[in-house]
């Protein structure tokens, strides 16, 4: 039997880029014939948001891009999250710094930008203060293909 791999998605408010990355992640599993081998979730960092849906502006980019919104409600990352997921994966460098305030030391290996697996890793931009959802919904889209070819790889190697 495989390993679920367990991924997790933070962001400041998890109202913006973190809902997106969870749905666009949970459309790509499905698209790839992934499910049951790959979970996904997503929590904020701070707790400005918690309890609130996601921003009108993500609800809009990805019901324009006919990508169905995962039922959410922000929620914040906690240091017991620690020993639930197998990868964290922050959308700039603070979320990376606030997810290793956030979570025991051991998870440190765990802690990644999803931008990190890309040819180019970098920040995602945050949409509440640029307003360009287009943009940030690029970035994640890279980054989450960018992620699930890097898996696959290592799953291969795992068998070998």
């Amino acid at each position: 039997m495989k390993k679920i791999i367990r991924l997790i998605f933070i962001c400041h408010g998890n109202i913006c880029r973190s809902p997106m990355a969870e749905s666009v992640m949970a459309y790509l599993v499905k698209e790839r014939g992934l499910d049951g081998e790959i979970v996904v979730s997503s929590a904020a960092a701070h707790t400005d948001e918690i309890g609130n849906p996601p921003h009108y502006g993500t609800r809009e980019k990805l019901k324009q891009e006919g990508i169905p919104l995962v039922p959410h409600r922000a929620r914040l990352l906690t240091a017991n999250d620690g020993g639930k997921y197998d990868y964290f994966l922050g959308m700039d460098d603070a979320n990376v710094r606030d997810i290793r305030r956030i979570l025991p030391s051991e998870c440190n290996g765990k802690i990644f930008r999803l931008l990190d697996f890309t040819n180019t890793p970098r920040a995602i931009a945050d949409p509440w203060y640029t307003g360009n959802f287009d943009a940030t919904f690029n970035d994640v889209l890279a980054g989450c293909n960018a992620l699930l070819d890097y898996l696959g790889k290592e799953n291969a190697r795992d068998l070998t």
